[in-house]
């Protein structure tokens, strides 16, 4: 039987991006539904204050990572273990789907027709017309490192002051404010996966899953061999 304290750890996490996601992917529903009078800024504000808030309460418990990118990084700089990660990662992926289903669940995704839900494409994160997936690839890498460079100098390195998560969600509000006209600023293969799942459109994997995860890779990498202490 699991310690008291990994399942805590795996409940947090995937609570987490439940709640983070109902958040953000609702957002942008609603924005959709509404012809748009959430706005760009309301999206990237919906996503950076709810990661804010969860990652501050749910990060004593486990990290309040909720990105499977960001897993990734902190395997890579040897703050979480392969086993330890991967059951987070899905726990983070249930979390999702759990999350991409409840909200089609709320804005009639089950109806058919022409629906919030439809509307807003189920909140998934899309590529923009006219940008290829290498491009698209490219953006989200770039976006996502700065995330996890966020997360691992500001939240991880001793000599950061600790303002909670603040920082990783005015990372995650900006990156929006820069690629949501573009790939929708996933930064994240959950963010795009439960979503995508629950609509039923899987078919941007590619961008979604290697362009974060390559980023994230770099931004560790980087952050173990030049940037750590010492």
């Amino acid at each position: 039987m699991p310690a008291r304290s990994t399942v805590a750890e795996l409940v947090a996490e995937l609570l987490g991006t439940f709640l983070f996601f109902i958040v953000g992917a609702g957002a942008v529903i609603v924005n959709a539904a509404t012809g748009g009078e959430v706005g760009l800024i309301g999206v990237a504000l919906a996503h950076g204050l709810a990661l804010a808030v969860l990652a501050t309460a749910f990060g004593p418990i486990s990290g309040g990572q909720f990105n499977p990118a960001v897993t990734v990084a902190l395997w890579l700089v040897g703050k979480v273990r392969t086993r330890a990660g991967a059951r987070i990662i899905v726990a983070q992926l249930a979390g999702a789907a759990a999350a991409g289903f409840v909200l089609k669940l709320a804005f009639g995704g089950f109806d058919g027709g022409d629906t919030a839900y439809s509307i807003g494409a189920g909140g998934a994160p899309m590529v923009a017309d006219g940008i290829s997936t290498a491009t698209a690839i490219g953006i989200e890498a770039v976006l996502t490192a700065l995330l996890a460079y966020a997360v691992l100098l500001t939240a991880v390195d001793g000599r950061a002051p600790k303002m909670g998560g603040l920082f990783i969600g005015l990372a995650v509000a900006a990156d929006i404010l820069v690629g949501g006209p573009l790939t929708g600023a996933a930064m994240n293969p959950a963010r795009w996966f439960g979503p995508a799942l629950a609509f039923g459109d899987l078919s941007a994997a590619l961008v979604y899953v290697v362009g974060p995860i390559l980023g994230a890779a770099v931004a560790a990498l980087s952050v173990r061999y030049l940037f750590s202490e010492r």
